[in-house]
Formats: C-alpha cells, structure tokens, sequence
C-alpha cells in the first residue's frame, strides 16, 4: 500500500492527513494518574481509504510506541497494530468515517477500545484497555 502525507479528500480517512501533536493524561494500571505528552503522524492513501499511523506518547514513567495500518472497506474498518517497546501487535477492527472512529484493537493477552474524533485541526483520542494502563485521553492539534 502506498500513501503519502497528502491531504485525501475522500474517504473514511479524509482530513486526518499530517503531523498532530498535543497531550492529555493516562491512568496507569495501579489508579495513578500521569500527564501525557503525544505525537501523531497519519499518511493517508491517495482515494482516503487506507492509512498508515504512528502514535507516540510518553509521561513520566509510562511510554508506548503504536503504529498501525487500517483499510477502510465502507464504514467497516480492519488492519494491523504493532506496539514496539513492549514488541506487542494483533489486528484491529471496527467502524467510522467522516472524522468518527470507534475500533477495537486485539492481540495475545491486550484487548483495547479506541474512539478518535477529528474536527478540523483538532483531534480527541480516548484508547481504554485492561492492560499496563487503563485510559489514555488526549487532545492533539495538526501541526
């Protein structure tokens, strides 16, 4: 699959073209909470239906390091997510388009629910998950 950090202006993937930054907060799994600092990066293929994304993001004593690759077929999305400090991926399925993602990503022993809203310049991502951390919330801003 090529893509490119061209701005798609169709597809389930329209709009999310680019480099986001921004942060939020994470709770870890023992109830702590912890600000977070994140990066994103989002190639978008030419006809907006398919994406490459890396997320970054780091607090004081918890990092992950997510990439993953989503096609969209519709409404239905599926692809793959790898996690590469705790050398961790599986597959990810779900639902969205015009801005709305709901999907749930799987893999041995890690289950999480991602949501991500974009508006414009400005995206919220809320990834809850029963393992090394529970919630992650952020707010991230295209750069």
């Amino acid at each position: 699959m090529t893509c490119t950090a061209g701005y798609a202006e169709s597809g389930a993937f329209a709009g999310l073209a680019g480099n986001w930054s921004g942060g939020g907060t994470i709770t870890l799994d023992d109830g702590s909470t912890e600000r977070v600092r994140c990066r994103a990066t989002y190639a978008v293929r030419a006809d907006g239906n398919a994406i490459n994304q890396t997320l970054t993001c780091a607090s004081d004593s918890f990092k992950f390091n997510l990439a993953s690759n989503v096609i969209a077929h519709g409404a239905a999305l599926s692809g793959t997510w790898s996690e590469s400090i705790r050398n961790a991926g599986g597959n990810l399925e779900g639902r969205g388009g015009g801005g709305s993602f709901q999907v749930i990503a799987s893999g041995p022993g890690f289950t999480a629910n991602i949501s991500l809203t974009t508006r414009g310049n400005k995206q919220s991502v809320v990834i809850r998950s029963e393992g090394a951390f529970r919630v992650t919330s952020i707010s991230l801003t295209r750069s």
